[in-house]
């Protein structure tokens, strides 16, 4: 087993339970041909930097899975057959190959979210910013300056 991940972007326009329902019909080949599930991100509604197919917006979603080449084979069917999915990409990843390694790695990122969460509410309740980066003062950081003498800056011709 190889590990995969596929992104698709896909109207906009549709309602939740017709985005619902594509992604499950994925999962259903995945599971189908003996695949296994890593996670399923929902990145949501984004602004497509161009065009695609008419659309100026898409909704985003990921599937991270292990599986052979014949359940990739299917997906991409699908996904061009659709006329809902407005473009997507697989790609072949590095990581746990083994549905023992996958289920690990998945209550992992579980337990990382459940902590990121914890220690959310915490600064929330402290009256802390939340996820905000924080800046050395203007005076503390370096100040970087290149002097250029005469023959640098002259052009050609001169």
């Amino acid at each position: 087993m190889q590990r995969y991940e596929v992104v698709a972007i896909v109207l906009a326009d549709l309602n939740e339970d017709d985005i619902t329902a594509l992604i499950e019909r994925i999962q259903t080949i995945i599971t189908d041909r003996k695949g296994v599930i890593a996670k399923v991100d929902k990145w949501g509604k984004r602004h497509l930097t161009y065009e695609i197919k008419k659309q100026r917006d898409g909704y985003y979603f990921l599937i991270d899975f292990a599986g052979d080449g014949a359940i990739i084979n299917e997906i991409e069917r699908n996904c061009k057959i659709d006329d809902r999915v407005i473009k997507f990409m697989t790609v072949k990843k590095e990581g746990a190959t083994t549905a023992e390694g996958i289920e690990q790695e998945a209550a992992a990122a579980e337990a990382k979210r459940a902590q990121a969460k914890v220690e959310a509410e915490a600064a929330a309740a402290e009256g802390k910013p939340v996820n905000q980066i924080e800046r050395a003062p203007r005076e503390a950081r370096p100040r970087v300056r290149k002097d250029y003498n005469k023959e640098e800056t002259q052009t050609k011709g001169e």
